[in-house]
């Protein structure tokens, strides 16, 4: 009897369920038509009138049917809702722009590293249609893949010659494979590290083939440890930097030239994985325990990979340094066109390149404009951004917002313990939960990304470009007066 009873209601109620032709047919569904094409909307236009049904349900279940709001128009207008809310899911899943303003200057889960201009106009200009990939216009024959990108690399690293793969993993993998596959790999303990997104050291050895032969401690590895292990299967010594992870107090490791002495002398090579790698000495920012990539080379490494998409500041990709028969026998192997990389990324890494070489890239290049920035230059942008902020809006009203001291964070498994001080905008709202405020900035055009501490929302300016400020200024302030909201502006400086 049960049973049947809820068999009524449901009828009752889901008789003013919209048909999918219904949904079709709606204001909503004409102006996603052009984007979403007729097939997908049917499907999006399924989904939305299913949600609802459901709901339907689940209301008569818990008893919490609202008579009033069941009419054909009234559900038809839900069912768009869904439908609305169902395509802008969908959109928003893929890559989008956003405003970094959590001032975590290489966001991992925000695309690394922002490129500069002009690595974006040569995108644009110079590769996004037919290109000079694998032709020589000089000769009108082949030219090879990636050439001026990896003389560029070349002359900034001092080393005989480059090769540029998809990114840092890739490139430890295509070293390992084809310098000690069969062979053994030396490693300190100190240094099996796994450094992010589940990239184990010892995982990617295995894959490799090598026989990973550890040695010294965690914390202190003399170079006699490494001497002790070498015999006539040793392939390579294998340096590899830390990035996101740091031992500090009772620790000691051999540095690059003496592990190169050793190697030279024993008639094996030398690889370090510099990680994030710098192309110059970056200690005038904080970042003084980076390893620089000419420094390497000079030291006597045989073969470094370091990232492209980090502290060099353009796209992922993960370049290779060193010798150049050593380089060459990479090239050659059969996995390296399996992680060779394309046109964007090759003419994206000639322009990034091509601003240190010309050294203007601090200037150029967003990352280290944005480590370059003092607390001084951020307190008066910070200061300057507040004041238009508060024109902006109107008096008696409930939003506040203060100036306060703070600190950035570098970023992508780069100088873990350096934090630049900087100056933050501590954003409250008495009509909204700072979680609220916080996803009201994440579901704004574009998504403004923030960080909350002590129920504040903070902006970092540090790492919004100058072109992002006044869109960013635009968002606050529809925040600030959405629906009618008078909001108070109370600026309080804290310094």
């Amino acid at each position: 009897m049960k049973n049947h009873e809820m068999q009524n209601g449901e009828a009752k109620y889901l008789r003013f369920l919209p048909s999918v032709d219904a949904l079709l047919h709606s204001e909503t569904a004409n102006k996603i038509l052009s984007r979403a094409g007729a097939k997908h909307l049917t499907v999006l236009a399924r989904t939305a009138v299913d949600s609802l049904r459901r709901k339907i349900q689940d209301e008569i279940v818990q008893n919490a049917i609202n008579e009033d709001d069941f009419s054909s128009e009234i559900l038809l207008m839900k069912a768009e809702e869904n439908l609305d809310s169902i395509w802008q899911a969908e959109q928003n899943s893929g890559a989008q722009k956003v405003i970094n303003a959590t001032g975590v200057i290489i966001h991992t889960n925000l695309g690394r590293a922002p490129l500069s201009e002009n690595a974006r106009r040569a995108i644009s200009e110079e590769a996004s249609g037919y290109c000079t990939l694998e032709y020589d216009v000089q000769t009108g024959k082949r030219g090879r893949r990636g050439a001026r990108a990896e003389r560029l690399l070349t002359e900034l690293t001092g080393a005989e010659s480059a090769l540029i793969v998809n990114n840092c993993a890739a490139a430890c993998l295509l070293v390992l494979t084809a310098l000690a596959n069969g062979g053994e790999a030396i490693i300190s303990r100190g240094e099996l590290v796994e450094i992010g997104g589940d990239f184990r050291i010892p995982d990617v050895m295995a894959q490799s083939g090598a026989i990973l032969r550890e040695v010294g401690a965690t914390n202190r590895t003399r170079i006699s440890d490494y001497e002790k292990v070498i015999n006539e299967n040793t392939r390579l010594i294998v340096k590899v930097h830390p990035s996101n992870y740091r031992i500090v107090g009772f620790f000691s490791s051999p540095n690059i030239r003496e592990l190169a002495d050793l190697a030279d002398r024993k008639n094996i090579l030398l690889y370090e994985d510099a990680g994030s790698g710098a192309i110059f000495d970056l200690s005038e920012y904080g970042l003084d325990d980076e390893p620089v990539i000419s420094q390497s080379i000079a030291a006597g490494a045989d073969i470094v990979t370091f990232s492209g998409d980090k502290l060099l500041g353009g796209v992922q990709s993960g370049l290779i340094v060193g010798r150049g028969e050593i380089v060459e026998r990479l090239r050659k192997h059969p996995l390296y066109r399996a992680l060779r990389v394309d046109k964007l990324i090759y003419t994206a890494l000639e322009a990034t390149l091509e601003a240190f070489r010309s050294e203007t890239a601090v200037r150029e290049i967003p990352v280290l404009k944005m480590l370059a920035q003092t607390n001084v230059e951020l307190k008066e942008r910070t200061k300057k951004f507040a004041r238009k902020l508060s024109e902006n809006l109107v008096e008696n009203s409930v939003l506040q917002f203060e100036i306060i001291k703070g600190n950035s964070v570098v970023g992508g498994g780069s100088a873990p313990i350096v934090q630049p001080a900087t100056t933050l905008l501590a954003l409250e709202h008495e009509k909204m939960s700072v979680a609220t405020l916080e996803q009201s900035l994440r579901f704004s055009k574009p998504p403004v990304v923030a960080r909350i501490l002590e129920d504040k929302v903070l902006i970092d300016l540090r790492t919004v470009s100058d072109a992002e400020e006044a869109e960013l200024l635009e968002i606050l302030t529809a925040i600030a007066t959405a629906d009618n909201i008078m909001v108070n502006v109370e600026c309080k400086t804290i310094l």
